[in-house]
């Protein structure tokens, strides 16, 4: 299998924070280079060592950075693009600017042959009874099937990463035709999608990225959905007063498929905004972290119907 390097360049008092998030998006590994650990390993009077290469030196300098690799495929790609939204909402709540700049930068690679390299593994495939996903550069056909065209560009959500699929899963069993969804954290725009394809009414898809509102966008016109019934927003609920009033309503589903520590912060927004009886469809969950977000949501009044685990992935649906 082929890796990428990805080198996110933060300050050392995000390292915690930044390693906890990441492993939250299914990295599992981390390199990290940190001028004030290399100092303090120099100044360390008890060292058992009288030489040091002098490449090591040049750490004493360098800006802080946490390395990953990520496989060069479709879940590698997803999850590269869950790393960005992530990096974005950091900064976004880094109002003292103690973060860095929170960049990430692939190594020795151009992004964009990077973003093409791993469309050689996303092929047509099966989810659930009723949906076929197909990329929108291969050509595919299943007259028992709906077919959902998808092109993630740069965001997150190609629907072969579990979170997805499980997702994906949930929303086919649980759908009302004429149904009102909420899609929060939209990437590709995946889910309220298939959820229009489905027989919802109407969908809002949201996400703290502007490339993903307008990625969701132009996926819902490649699946011939109208943008009268398809509306798009970039920003963050969480801090932006103006966009959550804007999104404002009673929707009969929402769907999040996000990271735990951001669920657990919109359980609230996920009680304002669904009808009473309504379904609420959460993923992008760790399974080591599954209980704590599912024991958040359940604080605020929201009733566990199903759960559903893939290979260390965790997917909710809950009613209100």
């Amino acid at each position: 299998m082929e890796w990428t390097e990805v080198n996110i360049y933060t300050s050392a008092e995000a390292i915690e924070l930044l390693c906890a998030k990441l492993m939250d998006i299914g990295v599992k590994g981390f390199v990290i280079k940190d001028s004030e650990d290399f100092k303090e390993f120099l100044e360390n009077k008890n060292g058992q060592w009288d030489y040091i290469d002098q490449d090591l030196m040049g750490l004493a300098d360098c800006e802080t950075c946490v390395t990953v690799y990520l496989p060069v495929n479709d879940q590698g790609a997803d999850m590269l693009m869950s790393v960005k939204s992530m990096l974005a909402e950091m900064k976004a709540a880094d109002t003292e600017n103690i973060y860095g700049r929170l960049e990430a930068e692939l190594s020795d690679i151009r992004e964009e042959d990077w973003a093409n390299n791993w469309k050689q593994y996303f092929k047509p495939f099966k989810v659930g009874e009723k949906l076929a996903v197909k990329p929108s550069w291969e050509e595919y056909s299943d007259d028992s099937r709906i077919i959902l065209e998808i092109d993630p560009a740069s965001s997150f959500g190609t629907g072969q990463h579990h979170t997805t699929r499980l997702c994906l899963e949930l929303i086919e069993k649980s759908m009302n035709k004429g149904d009102k969804i909420l899609d929060l954290g939209c990437g590709s725009g995946i889910l309220s999608i298939a959820a229009m394809l489905l027989g919802a009414e109407s969908s809002v898809a949201v996400d703290i990225e502007e490339n993903a509102a307008a990625t969701a966008r132009e996926n819902a016109e490649k699946n011939n959905i109208s943008p009268e019934v398809y509306k798009t927003y970039f920003g963050n609920i969480l801090s932006d007063k103006a966009l959550a009033d804007e999104i404002d309503g009673k929707y009969d589903m929402i769907t999040a498929n996000i990271v735990a520590d951001v669920l657990i912060a919109m359980k609230d927004y996920f009680v304002r905004y669904l009808k009473k009886g309504g379904i609420l469809i959460i993923s992008g969950i760790i399974e080591e972290r599954m209980e704590e977000v599912l024991s958040a949501v359940e604080s605020v009044g929201f009733i566990r119907e199903e759960v559903s685990v893939k290979e260390g992935w965790a997917a909710a649906k809950y009613t209100l």
